[in-house]
């Protein structure tokens, strides 16, 4: 099995800081599938966000209901590839372009980063780019498992004969070099199948990037970077995290737990049909119990026959039900982070991202359980983006369209299929024929 098992999904070649650039991102959700078209415009930094060079102006962009995607997989080739034709097609319709390639999220597949540290003899004397590349890439191999693959690389720090905190290696005296990165895995099944969706699409994958990944870079001041955050994706399907410190990106986990378990919870609990517990969801869901409109009673259609009374709901009693998911997915996160290299961070804080925080009242709920301060991030730094997407649950397709800003972070595999060049000056040429080949 070869493809992408135990290889680097593509990578996007780093922005010209004096160059306009135009972008696509997509996000293939569980719940909904989102396409933004950007110009990024060279600008000079803001305080805020220092390493932005680029202005991100959206130029085009669509929401529809996603179709054949569950926890943040593909289960559907026919009804996803459908879907993500008429999300692409509804943002070129409005952008007035037509897209080639875009730059693709990853949410499910079990995210995990991890740790790695590397270590070769030099050669020469002193550190060259080679060397860099050959140590990231041993120890990239080294942290990729079985049927997994590796969505990122990024190199925390490098060491020089033992002494660590080297910021750039290169032209510096050594006997022994070392590096300490950061690698995100997903399973490899994933990531190929939500390449193959877009790949019948007839488009390009620019690149692929971790939810909670791309989601911190749209949603995350510097501060909370350089103090330390953990960014919360909560999803239909899943909810990711990413934790940053030192105002860099560290580590990122996930489970397949989100939003949608809410509504199949309220669905059960007071026997409503799918849609109609979406819609309970979104207009009184909420996690905060008590308080006078507890005891309004609201009328529910029931899922059965047409013509059965409809039950009779008491407020308090969907605000348990949503509660209780609601808690077990913030313990989740809770234990996660304590595995992570956040636990030994006393000032981070906590920021909420996705369609499933926007519930009222997680943000008390998670500051309980978590223990930690709470936000709910939203879309920074974006001009004249339209009201429906400044909210949390686009901060994975905005985060996606700042990424190439950040590209030059990552480590990227030397791959000899680059030299297969077929007419476009893409990394892989065109990447269905680096897919084929890998079949």
């Amino acid at each position: 099995m070869t493809g992408l098992d135990r290889n680097q999904t593509p990578k996007t070649r780093p922005v010209d800081h004096k160059r306009t650039a135009l972008v696509a991102s997509l996000d293939v959700g569980t719940s909904k599938i989102a396409c933004m078209i950007a110009r990024l415009k060279p600008s000079p930094p803001s305080d805020a966000l220092r390493g932005r060079t680029h202005a991100v102006e959206l130029i085009g962009y669509s929401q529809i209901q996603s179709r054949g995607v569950k926890a943040g997989a593909v289960v559907d080739l026919a009804e996803c590839e459908q879907a993500v034709r008429q999300a692409v097609a509804l943002a070129e319709r409005m952008a007035k372009v037509r897209v080639e390639s875009i730059l693709l999220s990853v949410s499910g597949g079990r995210l995990q980063g991890q740790l790695v540290e590397a270590a070769a003899d030099i050669r020469g004397g002193s550190v060259t780019s080679d060397d860099v590349t050959r140590v990231t890439s041993t120890g990239m191999r080294h942290a990729t498992g079985e049927g997994r693959t590796v969505l990122h690389a990024l190199p925390v720090g490098y060491a020089l004969d033992g002494v660590k905190g080297i910021r750039d290696p290169r032209g510096m005296v050594a006997r022994q070099f070392g590096v300490d990165m950061q690698v995100v895995t997903a399973d490899a099944t994933v990531a190929r199948n939500l390449m193959l969706v877009v790949e019948r699409c007839h488009l390009n994958v620019e690149a692929m990037a971790a939810s909670p990944y791309v989601a911190g870079l749209s949603v995350l001041t510097d501060d909370e970077a350089d103090l330390g955050a953990a960014v919360v994706e909560m999803g239909a399907g899943s909810t990711t995290i990413a934790t940053y410190s030192g105002g860099r990106f560290v580590h990122a986990s996930g489970f397949a737990l989100g939003g949608q378990h809410v509504t199949m919870d309220l669905a059960r609990g007071v026997g409503a049909c799918i849609a109609d517990a979406e819609r309970i969801k979104t207009l009184y869901g909420t996690v905060l119990t008590g308080g006078s409109d507890a005891r309004e009673l609201m009328s529910v259609p029931t899922a059965g026959e047409e013509h059965d009374a409809p039950q009779i709901v008491s407020r308090a009693t969907i605000a348990n039900i949503v509660r209780h998911r609601a808690e077990e997915i913030f313990e989740m996160v809770r234990d996660r982070l304590a595995d992570s290299p956040f636990a030994a961070e006393p000032r981070a804080r906590v920021v909420l991202s996705g369609g499933a925080s926007q519930l009222t009242g997680t943000v008390e709920l998670a500051t309980r359980i978590l223990n930690r301060p709470v936000r709910i991030g939203r879309p920074l730094g974006f001009g004249r983006l339209p009201n429906e997407a400044k909210s949390a649950s686009f901060a994975v397709p905005t985060g996606l369209l700042v990424y190439p800003q950040y590209a030059h972070l990552e480590h990227v595999e030397p791959r000899h299929t680059r030299q297969l060049k077929t007419g476009t000056d893409g990394y892989f040429g065109k990447v269905g024929r680096w897919l084929r080949e890998g079949f």
